[in-house]
This record gives C-alpha cells, sequence and structure tokens, in this order.
C-alpha cells in the first residue's frame, strides 16, 4: 500500500469515527424505546393514542386536543420540594425564547430566536445537533415582536419548523441536515412565520405574520414528505375585481366595504393557534387582527370584516371552509383570536358537549361547540369597557360606544390582551382552564392623514397617546407604568363562566402554563422565577431562580422512569421589549432550555458581573431638540428599542460605546448594522432627525446616571411617593373599566 492510500484510508477512519462519536448521543438516547434507530417517527395513529405514551410529549400541546396537560405524577405536591434542576443547555442568545419543546423517544426538539433548531439528549441535556436556518438578519424588521418561535413539529422522522423569513424547513431528525424547504410567502411582503407548524394527515400547515405592516393573512398546507403545496386557505378576500379564490372568500367579500382594505392586506394573519379533531377530522385555525388596525380607515362603510378575529373550522384533505365564529367583528383595537385554542370534552346544562375553549385577546373566554360552531357561552375572565357582554342568543360583543371614532378612549384590554400568545392549560381532574391573564388599557385614537409606508407599523393608530410626556424622569415613568399593567394566573371554570380562584402577580407577561396529573401547575414569571402551585387551590408549592425572565411554557416528559419539567427561559417579546411597562429588572443572562427532576444535582453559574456602562457624550443639542428626539424616538425606535430607552433584550441605547456614537447617523438611516437586524429608516428620516433622536438618547444616558449617583436615602423618598403616583394612574384605569 502506497503512503498516499495510507493517508486516505487513515482520513476515511478518522472521518467515520467522528461521525460515529456525532450520532453516539442519538443511538443511546433511543436504546429504550421502541423506535431504535428512528428518531421522531410520530404519524397520526401515536399522535391520536399519545395519552398510551405518558412519557412523550410529541407535539407543542402534547396532544392533537392541545390542552397542554401531562399524565405524569411522580412529581406531586407530596414530593416537590425534592425538585432540582437536573441539566441546562445554553443557547447562546438574548433575545425572547417562546418554544414548547417536544421530546420523543429519548430526544428533545426545540427552536430558538433567528428559528434556529435543536436536538438535545433528554436524559442529559447535551446538544446532538443544531440546525441554522441562516435567516438574513435584515428580515427581523418584519418581525413586530423579536425574533421568536413557537416549537416545532414531528412526523415520520422529520422536524419541521418555520422560518422568521418565511420558509418551511423539514430536518432529518437523526442527522439535524435539511431534507427540503419551501418559501410559504412572498418575499416583496413584510411576512414573518414566529408560530409552530402543526400536521394533520400527513400534511404541514403552516400560518405567517405581519399585520401590523400590512399584508394579507392566509394559511397552506403542504405534503409532508416533499415539501409540495396542496391548499391554501385565505383568510380575508382580496382585490374585489378578481374572482374570489374560494366560496368562503365570497362568503367575506360582501362584509367589507371601501377600495383601498387590500391594497394593504387587510390582515388577518394566522400566526399562533391551530388545533386537529381527527375525529371530527376539522382543523381550527385562530385568525389575528386587521390591516390597518382603524375600522374606519380599513371598512368606512361598515362591515364584519370576516374573518379577522375569528376561530375558523377547515376540512384539512381540501382546505375547505367549514364553519366559523368571529370573537370581535369590524376589529380594530389588535384584538386577535390566535390565542391558544383547547379541545375538549365537557359537561354543559346536564350534556357533554364537545367544545373548543379560547381566551382571545379581546378580554372574554369563549366556549364553542367544536362541530358546528354553535355559540355555547362567553363571559368576561379581565376587566372589559370595549363591550359590555356577549348577547347569549347571537355570540356577538355588545360595543359600548364607537369607540375613538371622534375622540381618543382609553380601553380595555390593550392591544397585548387580556390573553396573548402564552399557552393556557387545561386539567381534566379539576375541570378548570388555567389562563396566564394581564390587565392593560391602552389609549386609542385616530390617526390623522393616515397614509401607509415600508418598514413601519400601519395602523391608522395615534400611538403619539401612548408617548410617554418629554422630560419626565425615568424612575418615575416606569412606577406608573408597571402600577398600571398587571399579571395574573386565572383559575377560570368553563362550564359556570365563573373564575374559581386566581394567583396575583407583580406585572404582566409571565409564562404559558403546564398541568399536571399530580395536581400541579408550572409557570415562570416575568421577574425570573419558575413556579409551580396546586391545582386545586393555587397554594404556592414551590420556586426556583432562572436568573432571566420566562415567556416561554413547560412540558413534562419520563425517561428512564423519572419525571422531568422543561421550560425555554429567555426574556424577550413583544412587551419584554417594551421593557419600561414589563416588571422584570434585566438580568442580563443568555437564553437557556432547563430541566427540573426529583434529586436534581444541576447548578447554574453564578450571574455575571455587569459590565460597565460606557460614559455618555456630552449633551450639545438644545431642550426643543431633544424634545423632537423623544417623539421621534418613540414614532420609529420604541417598539424594538424600549420606551424611553430601556431596552433588556435589544441594545440599549443609553449605553452605546463611543464608536457607535461617531456613526450613529450611519445606522440609523443606512443601516450601518443591517447584519445584526438593524436596518436604515432613510424613508422616514433624515440627518436633523437622527441627530434628534441621538440627542434624546444622550439626555436618557445622562438620566439614568444621575438617578445611580442619587444617595440610597433620596431614591427611597422618591420610589415613594411614584408609588403613590402610579397606584393613581392604576386606580384611574379601574374607573375607566
Amino acid at each position: 500500500m502506497s503512503s498516499w492510500h495510507r493517508i486516505c484510508l487513515a482520513i476515511g477512519l478518522l472521518t467515520a469515527v467522528s461521525h460515529a462519536t456525532a450520532l453516539t448521543g442519538v443511538t443511546e438516547a433511543l436504546k429504550t424505546n421502541n423506535h431504535f434507530g428512528k428518531p421522531a417517527t410520530v404519524d397520526g395513529p401515536r399522535l391520536q393514542a399519545a395519552d398510551s405514551e405518558p412519557g412523550n410529549w410529541m407535539a407543542v400541546g402534547r396532544t392533537y386536543s392541545e390542552q397542554r396537560h401531562s399524565p405524569l405524577t411522580k412529581i406531586n405536591a407530596g414530593n416537590i420540594d425534592q425538585l432540582q434542576l437536573a441539566w441546562h443547555l445554553d443557547l447562546n442568545t438574548h433575545r425572547g425564547l417562546e418554544a414548547t419543546p417536544i421530546m420523543i423517544d429519548g430526544v428533545i426538539y426545540v427552536s430558538g430566536t433567528w428559528s434556529v433548531v435543536y436536538a438535545i439528549d433528554a436524559r442529559s441535556g447535551k446538544q446532538l445537533w443544531r440546525y441554522d436556518p441562516q435567516v438574513d438578519r435584515a428580515w427581523g424588521i418584519n418581525a413586530c415582536c423579536d425574533v421568536v418561535n413557537r416549537g416545532v413539529a414531528a412526523w415520520q422522522g422529520k422536524i419541521y419548523v418555520g422560518t422568521i423569513d418565511g420558509r418551511l424547513v423539514a430536518i432529518d431528525a437523526k442527522s439535524g441536515e435539511k431534507v427540503w424547504e419551501t418559501l410559504t410567502i412572498d418575499k416583496t411582503q413584510p411576512y414573518s412565520i414566529t408560530g409552530a407548524p402543526r400536521i394533520a394527515k400527513g400534511k404541514v400547515v403552516i400560518g405567517n405574520g405581519g399585520a401590523e405592516y400590512g399584508v394579507r393573512g392566509y394559511v397552506t398546507a403542504y405534503d409532508a414528505n416533499n415539501g409540495e403545496q396542496l391548499w391554501r386557505f385565505y383568510t380575508v378576500p382580496g382585490n374585489p375585481a378578481s374572482p374570489p379564490e374560494s366560496a368562503a372568500m365570497e362568503l367575506a367579500l360582501p362584509t367589507w366595504t371601501g377600495d383601498t382594505w387590500w391594497k394593504v392586506g387587510g390582515g388577518g394573519t394566522v400566526w399562533d393557534s391551530m388545533a386537529y379533531d381527527p375525529e371530527l377530522n376539522l382543523l381550527y385555525i385562530g385568525v389575528g387582527n386587521a390591516s390597518p388596525w382603524s375600522r374606519w380607515e380599513r371598512s368606512p362603510d361598515g362591515g364584519d370584516n370576516l374573518f379577522l378575529s375569528s376561530i375558523v373550522a377547515l376540512n384539512p384533505d381540501t382546505g375547505e371552509y367549514v364553519w366559523h365564529y368571529q370573537t370581535t367583528p369590524a376589529e380594530t383595537w389588535d384584538y386577535t383570536a390566535t390565542q391558544h385554542m383547547i379541545l375538549a370534552d365537557i359537561e354543559i346544562d346536564g350534556a357533554q358537549r364537545k367544545v373548543i375553549m379560547q381566551a382571545p385577546k379581546n378580554g372574554f373566554f369563549y366556549v364553542i361547540d367544536r362541530q358546528t360552531g354553535e355559540f355555547i357561552s362567553a363571559e368576561n375572565y379581565v376587566p372589559v369597557n370595549w363591550a359590555s357582554h356577549v348577547d347569549p342568543e347571537t355570540g356577538r360583543p355588545v360595543e359600548t360606544d364607537e369607540q375613538f371614532r371622534d375622540e381618543p378612549k382609553i380601553t380595555l384590554p390593550s392591544p397585548f390582551g387580556g390573553h396573548n400568545w402564552q399557552p393556557m392549560t387545561f386539567h381534566p381532574g379539576t375541570g378548570l382552564v388555567y389562563i396566564p391573564a394581564i390587565e392593560m388599557a391602552f389609549t386609542y385614537a385616530r390617526e390623522d392623514d393616515f397614509v401607509h409606508g415600508k418598514n413601519r407599523w400601519n395602523m391608522a393608530i395615534d400611538m403619539e397617546t401612548m408617548i410617554p410626556p418629554p422630560g419626565l424622569e425615568p424612575k418615575l415613568l416606569r412606577h406608573v407604568m408597571k402600577s398600571m399593567a398587571r399579571g395574573h394566573i386565572s383559575a377560570w371554570n368553563p362550564t359556570t363562566q365563573r373564575e374559581a380562584w386566581r394567583i396575583e402577580h407583580p406585572g404582566p407577561w409571565n409564562g404559558g402554563l403546564l398541568s399536571t396529573a399530580g395536581n400541579l401547575i408550572f409557570q415562570g414569571t416575568a421577574q425570573g422565577t419558575f413556579k409551580a402551585y396546586n391545582a386545586i387551590n393555587g397554594d404556592p408549592l414551590w420556586q426556583q431562580d432562572t436568573q432571566s425572565g420566562i415567556v416561554a411554557a413547560p412540558m413534562s416528559y419520563e425517561i428512564d422512569g423519572e419525571q422531568y419539567v422543561a421550560v425555554m427561559v429567555g426574556w424577550g417579546g413583544a412587551l419584554g421589549l417594551a421593557s419600561g411597562i414589563a416588571p422584570h429588572e434585566g438580568k442580563k443572562v443568555g437564553g437557556r432550555l432547563l430541566a427540573y427532576k426529583l434529586g436534581g444535582q444541576d447548578q447554574l453559574p453564578a450571574v455575571p458581573e455587569p459590565v460597565a456602562t460606557p460614559k455618555p457624550p456630552a449633551q450639545t443639542a438644545d431642550e426643543s431638540t431633544v424634545a423632537r428626539g423623544h417623539k421621534l424616538y418613540h414614532t420609529y425606535c420604541s417598539v424594538c428599542h424600549g420606551m424611553s430607552a430601556e431596552s433588556y433584550v435589544l441594545a440599549d441605547l443609553r449605553h452605546m460605546a463611543p464608536q457607535t456614537h461617531q456613526i450613529f447617523d450611519e445606522i440609523v438611516l443606512n443601516g450601518a448594522y443591517e447584519g445584526m437586524g438593524m436596518v436604515g429608516f432613510s424613508e422616514y428620516l433624515d440627518n436633523t432627525d437622527a441627530d434628534a433622536i441621538h440627542a434624546y438618547l444622550i439626555a436618557m444616558s445622562h438620566a439614568e446616571q444621575a438617578e445611580l449617583a442619587e444617595s440610597p436615602l433620596w431614591g427611597s423618598i422618591k420610589s415613594f411617593f411614584y408609588g403613590i403616583a402610579g397606584s393613581m394612574a392604576a386606580f384611574y384605569i379601574d374607573l375607566s373599566s
């Protein structure tokens, strides 16, 4: 054998050893199941029989019913004090983590920021593979509420993820290599995908987001084997001059008026929740908000604007419309119906009913017959003032007045909703639905002379009504805003439509929920704690510090006879970006996946010492320039970088490095940091505008420095009086409801 052949043989052997080593973790993780060598062999019959495999969690909602309830009991109220961290995996991100992991036969699959997918050994937390779809960071401008992803789906050895830039990707569950991908959107339009796909009868169904910017909503089904498009259902009608795409669009078209809505999309994106009932062969989709929000600009002569803010039942074989129920006709407050939907069989008036339950943003909890779409009942689960009630005969909300058609109005709930995307859970044993509820108000006012634009939120709503007054001290703003924003767990009885009990939180934007047959409910909080409560009465039983706020929902699995509870930890999302409202105090710790078990031996590393913030440059602008910058910042920047420039997710613009100050105009106008997701805004701003924003940020940096330099005594005195101011503001909001 020649030297060359020996070298080639050695290289081949080394390569083989390397590949074998890389797959060892996968192989070991599969040894104890009946699907050895075939990871993620999920199909319809297996999902329908999910309760026969209580140790697995094979879909984001665990089962087709999306109840997010685990039948496992080894962790319970009697031993919860022994629950400790089993392992953790750092995911190297400071953006929001919203996914619910799935666990199939010893392997966890989960998605993170920028639509990256991970496969993880469920015993040890060892990463087995990582798939990065290489999303162009500049596309992040089209993600209204952080570059998050809420989970993956599994089917016959493949893992499916929707990417922030609109692709659907199938990944080999064993190797982590791409099998196929398809573009689901028109890239000339500002669509995005953050929701988890659902799979019904071998079809991968995915929706999209982007209504704030101006798009037309739809869902699409693709062949799970090859990515071929099988059907598409539009949620709002298109150009009236063109033939309607379906009988459903024929039905919807007369409910829209005017001649401009279709030019800016109309909205109705299916950006999150779906559910599938294999017995009835119905796929349920939750439809989102309008584009623009204001009904008078969108549909000036009235109309319900189907299918905005609706639950729509489709035939999964064809995508054909079966029935719908509209929670908010003529939607105008961002009251989406994309929130988590739960399928259950419950007793109502002495009879078993097959129902679908939802707590959408509008503040009412709905129980709907899932066979027919018949309205059964609805009651408000948070304070509501946009409607007095839902008419029991018609199922329509009775609006209190025409809202902000002629003047601004403080309205509850806010656009963040009484409940947002964070999943609720249904416990069959207690009969309760546990809702991660939000109480916030919003001042709605119409935008004068609305003109649709690119790279901006097109809502036709005057956001200046929510801009904090210029010169307001940041500490006072924090106290007032946090006093006006609350959060709680509502234990809701869907039969009686009454709250059984609640658990109060210091503020809103807490994580989704998990219930277990051990009579426990788990939730992470905005403050960075993971907690367990008694599912029967809400008594607090256990908590651990997680070093960062939690917005995702937990899940539970069992392997080798041990039950685990796992949760993604990473502060972010819509309200997480607007950190002046949310209560998280901002430990700057990167995102992680944490798994707990009884007697766990792992520990989180110590929180790093905070890095010294750069000294701000001297302020050279006058007060009028700073005030103008204040307005421009809150018009164009605050939705991502936080109110009053206070951010714990994206770059905190009060802490810019000297070199960033030097090229500020290049960043803001010409997109010098486009590769990191910060595109240029030269279409709306000029150098004078950029200089004004820069002056405002310098002013806010100096204000923070002054606040830090205060004596502890003076700081405490101010906090006391600011707390009183916050309480007065909260009282005023309560009167509005």
